[in-house]
């Protein structure tokens, strides 16, 4: 009787003690889900995802939500297991056990029938590194295991669908072997090859050609998909020769197929591994001029970059290991585990969403794509918010980010005194294409792109500790600087970034970025030797900022325009005021910010204004930067996280969505979640140790 009593009065303890935290309970039984996991991730026509919980539990996809289906399959002493993508559907599902997303790559296991699979995506986005940031291969490893202690047969099957090279299904696709460094790989592109013939947003390629390199202990072959999946189902080989009977429709099911040798596990694990790869001969024009990707701008072809991928896998390996470690050890350090996994989970969709090509005279240009927003290419408004993951890890990508507007700019078609807004629509550079275009100053963002401009340019120089590619563009700089001395204090009704809450006047957060734009200005003054400019624009930025105080004041926050009492805004932009050191704001001001913003936060995190329950994902985090406390930073954090693993919208993270519901708004698999990185900048030695060299070996 005495130990029935103690054991009662235990469990009556433990039953309180859950029912009083329940919350805290839950989220560390819980496991991280994203809304959708990256799996391939070169460029914005080379990118495809998991949307589902399960990798089994849906077709692969495009960033779009095309189906771009990849399959795999296990076969464990005769009986087969998928392991990725839903077909064939009469085969069971091995049970997933985990997936973990790391800046380079996302780990998958499954386990069942005595074994533990492991399968890994690896894109080698190492960012000091322009030819692997170029490289547009991924990298998929299985390695299977035995978990029982006994011996079993193991046979790995993978093949992908013609949808990954066509934009629509109907599309007829010719298929071919390539002679590689390191064997055979196949071959697969449309017949109609129209390169470079179509731009806008939800387009997916149709010219290039895609490859398969599997290892050596693989057969690879081109047939149909019926006819390859249950070859494998019933143990037997794949058909011996690549199908006959060119062209077809990418809706006819002809697939890329490997089949590995089956092998016996025992106390050694099996490894296998492909390459999946993607040529698209041109990747850009910029202004009539077809451009190459960075990787192919000295004649490098498929085959050789297949080869060099090969023989570097093993060091890659290692390197993406060592690399996703330290920034992920750097990222919790800075601001917390959840902040780290919502980073690790931006990364590859920021480098994803844009192309590194070379220029004609060989600068390299990185243009990014408006993804389910307007589909330009070049976007300013677009560069600016994913300016931090560049800035931190290789300031030589942000200058091949902002060099080919700035030379748009300079070029002499541009004749306003205020910055462009973009290059046209992706792929075709040829001019900007939003608001009045070339012709027209209406609909232009005039104060917003000609801040976002003078603030990149001084963090440039702040961590190149060179004022030399300012210089470059400094007609520019300056006539921008003296636009923004006239007309950004208290802008007139216009657009800036966040141009789906329409034209605003008097936008204070607007101001704001005007005014410390003229600080950064002031900067690049003093450091090229403009001394008596230099102090004159911060004087001017300094004045600008103590009017602005008073202006925007409403008792316990800051108005969102001048003239609107009672309202309020994050008030994103004046993060650069420490990030750059420039002290143009009283101390107060962030204070008082963070303080309120702390008393408006949603289930899913804290609106953009006080207009609607709709919020930028970006500058969340840029707003959570302005906290002096690391306690202040994760409480403004913790409702993102609670979003991104409880959204309904299920695609690459949208930088738009609703704080009460958590449904996307708009925008998805944007390269503006660099933005995230923006806190490892307020760290100056963490900024310096990233920005100068890779991570140590």
């Amino acid at each position: 009787m005495p130990c029935r009593i103690r054991f009662s009065t235990v469990a009556f303890l433990l039953l309180i003690l859950l029912l009083l935290h329940p919350a805290s309970h839950a989220q560390s039984a819980r496991s991280f889900r994203p809304p959708a996991v990256p799996l391939v991730t070169s460029d914005p026509y080379f990118s495809i995802w998991s949307f589902a919980d399960d990798l089994t539990g849906d077709t692969t996809r495009h960033w779009t939500g095309a189906a771009q289906g990849l399959q795999s399959m296990v076969r464990v002493d005769g009986k087969t297991f998928r392991v990725m993508g839903s077909d064939p559907g009469t085969v069971p599902a091995m049970p997933q056990t985990g997936v973990e997303v790391l800046p380079t790559r996302t780990i998958y296991n499954f386990e069942g029938a005595g074994v533990r699979v492991t399968l890994t995506f690896m894109t080698p986005l190492l960012p000091h590194n322009l030819e692997l940031i170029s490289r547009p291969a991924t990298y998929i490893d299985w390695e299977v295991r035995a978990t029982d202690g006994n011996h079993h047969d193991v046979a790995i099957y993978f093949d992908n669908t013609a949808t990954l090279v066509v934009n629509t299904p109907d599309e007829a696709v010719v298929w071919s072997r390539e002679s590689t460094p390191a064997g055979d790989a196949l071959r697969m592109g449309t017949q109609a090859q129209p390169i470079l013939g179509k731009s806008g947003d939800n387009v997916r390629i149709n010219w290039g050609y895609l490859y398969v390199s599997p290892d050596k202990s693989g057969h690879e072959v081109i047939a149909n998909a019926g006819d390859t999946r249950n070859a494998f189902i019933q143990g037997k080989p794949l058909p011996a020769q690549d199908a006959a009977g060119m062209p077809v429709a990418a809706s006819d099911a002809p697939v890329m197929a490997v089949a590995f040798k089956s092998h016996r596990v025992t106390g050694q694990p099996l490894r296998h591994t492909l390459i999946l790869a993607y040529d698209d001969i041109y990747s850009i024009e910029y202004f009539h001029q077809r451009l190459r990707a960075w990787w192919r701008r000295n004649g490098v072809t498929a085959a050789s970059m297949i080869g060099a991928a090969w023989r570097e896998h093993a060091r890659l390996q290692a390197e993406c290991r060592r690399f996703d470690d330290e920034l992920m050890a750097d990222l919790t350090s800075q601001g917390g585990a959840k902040y780290a996994r919502i980073a690790a989970l931006a990364y590859r969709q920021s480098f994803a969403a844009q192309k590194l090509v070379a220029s004609k005279d060989g600068t390299p240009y990185l243009l990014p794509k408006e993804n389910f927003s307007n589909g330009c290419i070049g976007t300013v408004d677009v560069i600016y918010p994913a300016a931090p993951i560049l800035l931190l890890l290789n300031p030589e990508l942000e200058r091949a980010s902002l060099a080919p507007v700035l030379d748009y700019a300079a070029s002499g078609r541009w004749h306003f005194p205020f910055a462009p807004h973009d290059l046209g629509t992706y792929p075709l550079a040829n001019g900007q294409v939003y608001g009045g275009k070339e012709t027209s100053e209406k609909n232009q963002m005039p104060v917003e792109e000609s801040g976002n401009f003078l603030i990149l340019m001084a963090a440039l120089a702040k961590i190149d500790g060179s004022p030399a590619f300012a210089q470059k563009y400094w007609p520019q700089l300056t006539q921008w600087a003296q636009y923004l001395k006239q007309a950004g204090l208290d802008p007139e009704n216009q657009l800036c970034t966040d141009d789906f809450a329409g034209h605003l006047a008097h936008n204070a957060n607007l101001s704001a970025k005007a005014i410390e734009a003229l600080g950064c200005y002031a900067v690049l003054c003093d450091l090229t030797g403009h001394k008596n400019e230099a102090i004159a624009y911060h004087q001017t930025a300094k004045e600008f900022a103590s009017q602005w105080v008073r202006m925007a004041d409403d008792d316990n926050h800051f108005k969102l325009a001048f003239d609107k009492p009672g309202t309020w805004s994050q008030d994103y932009n004046l993060v650069w005021d420490r990030l750059l050191g420039l002290n143009l704001f009283p101390a107060e001001v962030a204070r008082k910010d963070i303080a309120f913003y702390k008393t408006r936060l949603n289930r899913f995190g804290l609106p953009l204004d006080n207009r609607k329950d709709y919020t930028k994902l970006d500058w969340e985090f840029w707003t959570a930067t302005l906290a002096n406390s690391s306690a202040d930073f994760e409480a403004l954090v913790a409702p993102i996280y609670d979003w991104v693993n409880e959204t309904p919208s299920r695609v690459p993270l949208t930088d738009w969505y609703s704080t009460s519901t958590g449904k996307k708004q708009g925008f998805q698999a944007r390269s503006v979640v660099g933005g995230l990185y923006i806190k490892m900048l307020a760290a100056s030695d963490v900024w310096k140790k990233w920005s100068t060299s890779p991570p140590a070996k």
